[in-house]
């Protein structure tokens, strides 16, 4: 399985119950959010999606006239401890690949925090983080189904 995820991205007006609209429509669908970003762009909002059906979820978004693109992620698990995140970092940089954007999320349980990454070069990035021994999680770790996309 591609340690690549596939993320849905749209662009939602910066108004009251937009967000709302969106997901309560993939709720209301069935579609389970596995993780989120929602940063400000001005009028607009950029809302990247890792959701449990992307085929679906981007039908239903398209239906509301919502323009929904998909790029592709990588995710990886690191320890929740001061200077994991820089550690994952050093030898990509030292690579030369750029973090173009990334979002966490952390499980409390585990000790660990998500980061959910696109990189200049995914396929790079993917077999440095791995000869490091980082833990890369794929579409099945999240609960994910891809096809159709």
């Amino acid at each position: 399985m591609s340690l690549k995820l596939k993320q849905i991205v749209v662009s939602i007006e910066n108004e009251p119950g937009r967000l709302l609209e969106v997901t309560e429509s993939l709720g209301g669908a069935g579609i389970n959010l596995r993780a989120l970003n929602l940063v400000d762009t001005g009028a607009f909002g950029q809302l990247r999606l890792l959701v449990s059906d992307v085929a679906k979820a981007r039908k239903i978004l398209m239906e509301m006239q919502i323009p929904a693109y998909v790029n592709e992620v990588v995710a990886a698990e690191i320890e929740d401890k001061p200077g994991s995140l820089a550690r994952l970092l050093k030898p990509l940089t030292e690579a030369g690949v750029t973090v173009i954007f990334m979002y966490a999320f952390i499980t409390f349980a585990q000790g660990h925090a998500i980061m959910v990454f696109r990189f200049s070069d995914n396929d790079k990035a993917i077999e440095l983080l791995q000869a490091n021994g980082t833990n890369l999680l794929d579409a099945k770790a999240f609960g994910i189904l891809e096809t159709g996309s």
